[in-house]
């Protein structure tokens, strides 16, 4: 992978695109600034319509991005093949990519810090999230701490990384 300039793509996939790849999308363009030549998005392996949760919303505000405009989208063939990097949130992600598309990636705990380590969703991480309103939200707030405040490793173990080759004929 050389150095961050030999990457012109960045797509960060979760389940739904409205959670933990739409914080990793606008904390690494916060860093990045408006005027990188990087692309950088989002994508959720499902992405059924639902609504932007108003907690991640505020969060986003609070650290001077409006996410009104991102679009939830799901992800493609297409998509994958016009990106340079892919960065999984989850384990389950990961599989799905390589069973669908025959393409490994790499998790974002990974690129950040070496660690085969997924970034949970609500449901997987606080048992009975949606009667436990208050585990729910305090983990969610730690979600989007964690990621906020590993974009800066992310961006300083990018030019070291190996990424795994693609399969083909999957």
């Amino acid at each position: 992978m050389g150095d961050v300039d030999t990457v012109s793509s960045i797509l960060f996939v979760c389940t739904g695109n409205v959670f933990r790849s739409v914080v990793a999308e606008y904390a690494l363009k916060a860093r990045l600034g408006p005027e990188s030549p990087h692309l950088v998005g989002s994508a959720g392996i499902e992405a059924f319509p639902q609504p932007f949760p108003a907690l991640l919303h505020h969060c986003l505000l609070e650290k001077g991005i409006d996410p009104l405009q991102h679009l939830q989208r799901r992800l493609t063939l297409e998509l994958l093949e016009r990106t340079d990097l892919v960065v999984a949130l989850g384990l389950n992600h990961r599989e799905f990519i390589y069973r669908n598309f025959g393409r490994e990636v790499l998790l974002f705990n990974q690129v950040c810090y070496q660690r085969e380590e997924p970034i949970l969703d609500v449901h997987e991480a606080v048992p009975q999230w949606d009667l436990n309103l208050v585990a729910a939200r305090d983990y969610m707030l730690s979600v989007i701490d964690h990621i906020w405040d590993s974009i800066p490793a992310f961006l300083a173990r990018l030019p070291h990384l190996s990424l795994p080759p693609s399969r083909q004929g999957v």
